[in-house]
């Protein structure tokens, strides 16, 4: 292989072959091949674009850079959801013990949140003890025995991801279609479940900014999962506003405990139902209507609540926080944010909220720094809703004295009030595959 033909033959727009996109990670991944020529190629792939054979060349020469998790012994039972990251997104502490109570086998990594989106290990370590470094032994354990288990995610999985998207952040060419699809669906290959639901976020909280962008996206990570032998649906949701009203890690665990318990916000509810009816359809091969039934059945009966609470105390998790939410820490800091007009709620900007709840302490801007489980927004207004002068709008929790003032600052500027109601935005724009 000569790196300087396989540049040259994409930046002419040419398909390169499975052969060579399979040397060209391997080498790269070995460290054999100088990152000034990787980011010769990752730019001509920005502008000339991959076919989906090639797509699929390099999800698979990347999902096979490292460990596979094989999951051949609990047959076409497995599934997992990946969400693309937003702001407020608990959907996997609620999705997971639905799919788990009604047969399906969730063996899933998970990752942390960086930037403003939060990460699912961080809030599930909200739970005092709960090992999210269980051996494969235990964690296969767990799976055949409850029917999930949620881990961190391991480095010796699609290691070519980790080298190649470092490369495309500082080389701008993260915004690539067929360079995020393969990034995304390696890693899902690498972790062995025979079915997988993405819900892929759409909006300023999430990476796709647009419907038209979040489908390309969705149709092609579906291609793909297609063609690697996967059963494979996408549903595109809205994540322009907060999911719920909980943003930071032990808010958004009771605020999921909630929903699990009948209650909870409704934009949560409704998204979470349809994830998990599209996990069960997918796992069991059940109709839409037969999955719909069995997943509000265990919604409404309690059983999934009871799944949740056997899954945390069989990874080592106090439950009985799920009991009893009042357990969970407290910030020492909770400020009132209140409107400066009347009018009613145009649009509360996720990003805004999400960054501002980083401010506050509960996710990271750097990828080791430690977090305050405690830390984060509690939203009281949803977009529609009319508000007074002087209504409460948000409630800051944190132990960091400094950060108040910014943080209040962000979300009343998050917050657009107007004299007319916005027109209502569907909470789910479509569902591919």
């Amino acid at each position: 292989m000569r790196m300087y033909d396989i540049i040259t033959k994409k930046k002419h727009g040419e398909e390169l072959t499975e052969s060579e996109i399979r040397d060209f990670v391997r080498e790269y991944t070995r460290g054999a091949l100088p990152d000034y020529q990787a980011s010769a190629l990752m730019m001509a792939i920005y502008f000339r674009g991959m076919t989906d054979r090639e797509t699929s060349a390099l999800t698979m020469a990347m999902a096979e850079s490292g460990d596979i998790l094989d999951l051949s012994s609990f047959g076409t039972l497995t599934v997992d959801k990946h969400s693309t990251g937003g702001v407020g997104d608990k959907t996997t502490l609620i999705v997971a013990p639905i799919a788990a109570s009604v047969g399906c086998k969730v063996a899933k990594m998970s990752g942390r949140g960086l930037g403003h989106t939060g990460g699912t290990v961080d809030k599930l370590e909200s739970f005092p003890g709960y090992d999210t470094g269980l051996s494969a032994e235990d964690f296969f354990r767990q799976v055949e025995k409850v029917g999930i288990a949620v881990i961190g995610q391991s480095g010796s999985f699609a290691p070519a991801d980790k080298k190649l998207y470092a490369l495309r952040d500082v080389t701008a060419t993260v915004d690539s279609i067929p360079l995020i699809t393969s990034s995304i669906m390696s890693k899902q290959l690498a972790a062995g479940s025979h079915s997988i639901v993405l819900d892929v976020k759409c909006g300023s909280g999430g990476f796709m900014k647009t419907p038209e962008d979040a489908e390309r996206l969705a149709v092609g990570m579906v291609n793909i999962g297609k063609l690697c032998g996967r059963n494979i649906a996408a549903l595109i949701t809205n994540m322009d506003t907060p999911l719920g009203y909980a943003i930071g890690n032990s808010l958004e665990v009771r605020e999921a405990i909630e929903v699990l318990s009948g209650k909870g916000p409704e934009d949560l509810r409704e998204v979470c139902v349809e994830l998990a009816v599209a996990m069960v359809r997918l796992a069991l091969g059940l109709s839409e209507g037969e999955a719909r039934e069995r997943v509000l059945s265990s919604l409404e009966g309690g059983e999934a609540l009871r799944t949740l609470k056997v899954w945390i105390a069989a990874q080592g998790g106090d439950a009985s926080y799920i009991d009893n939410p009042e357990l969970f820490p407290k910030s020492r800091i909770i400020h009132k944010v209140y409107s400066t007009e009347s009018g009613y709620v145009a649009r509360i900007d996720a990003e805004a909220v999400g960054t501002a709840s980083v401010t506050l302490g509960a996710g990271r801007a750097e990828k080791d720094e430690p977090i305050d489980h405690a830390a984060g927004i509690t939203l009281y207004a949803k977009p529609g809703d009319k508000v007074e002068k002087g209504e409460l709008l948000a409630l800051l929790h944190t132990d960091r004295d400094e950060a108040v003032k910014a943080a209040e600052s962000a979300v009343l500027k998050a917050i657009t009030i107007s004299d007319e109601a916005p027109e209502k935005k569907p909470l789910i724009y479509k569902i591919v595959g």
